[in-house]
């Protein structure tokens, strides 16, 4: 467990390496999402996206969840928000059973807040 751990860590954080704030938050809010950190996740989070965010949280509850892959780039701007497309893959097992959720089929709303690139929701 500790070696998977310190995979994904070690994946993350060559992703964010050549990346940028906007980027590094939603790489950020999608490891706290696996890892079930609320607190993390919410600071992470606009303040008109937190209760989403947290009800996104609630259905990781029951499963054991990791990061695959994970890459995000910059993808072009919408009013005040910047656009943050991933590739990679959310890795969820329930009772033994695998599924995987593909993290390119969202494209991420990342503003500016008190100083902070977080995440803003996503379409």
């Amino acid at each position: 467990m500790i070696i998977l751990l310190l995979g994904v860590l070690f994946s993350l954080n060559a992703c964010t390496a050549g990346g940028n704030e906007k980027t590094a938050a939603v790489e950020a809010y999608l490891q706290a999402l696996v890892e079930k950190d609320g607190d993390r996740l919410a600071a992470l989070s606009c303040s008109v996206w937190e209760e989403d965010a947290m009800l996104e949280l609630d259905s990781f509850q029951a499963v054991e969840a990791t990061l695959q892959n994970l890459a995000c780039e910059e993808n072009g701007t919408d009013g005040d928000a910047a656009l943050v497309r991933c590739n990679g893959t959310i890795l969820t097992t329930y009772n033994q059973e695998k599924q995987e959720l593909d993290v390119s089929l969202r494209t991420y709303r990342v503003v500016l807040e008190a100083g902070e690139q977080r995440v803003c929701g996503y379409e």
